[in-house]
């Protein structure tokens, strides 16, 4: 913790204080990922998650039939939609990172509105 931080903190009154210990912890990767599935927009990434991984587990399964293959033509069959599932999951996963990140600037734009309002207040 910084010498601010450390400032900020003294000068906060109870409950101040706690919501401000909160903020200074950056949460982990699982906890932001897991925090996607909550909040106004949760149902929406819960229905990613489970589309992503239906298609993840359908590029596998297609992919394991790729390489039971015996003929060019029943690799192709088979190898084409293995990739496009497995691709689409790896989008539709990666299409989360933008919200993941917005969520970490959001967090960090409380914690200066805070720093701010400290400062007006003394």
């Amino acid at each position: 913790m910084s010498d601010i931080d450390r400032m900020i903190e003294e000068a906060l009154e109870g409950e101040e204080q706690a919501l401000f210990r909160d903020g200074l912890r950056e949460p982990g990767f699982f906890s932001q990922a897991f925090g996607l599935l909550g909040g106004p927009n949760g149902w929406v990434n819960q229905v990613i998650m489970i589309v992503q991984a239906a298609l993840f587990v359908s590029g596998l399964w297609a992919g394991w039939r790729f390489f039971e293959a015996e003929t060019a033509l029943s690799a192709l069959h088979w190898g084409l939609p293995a990739a496009v599932l497995v691709l689409s999951s790896l989008i539709l996963k990666l299409g989360m990172m933008p919200e993941l990140q917005a969520n970490r600037l959001m967090r960090e734009l409380k914690r200066q509105q805070l720093q701010a309002a400290l400062q007006r207040k003394g």
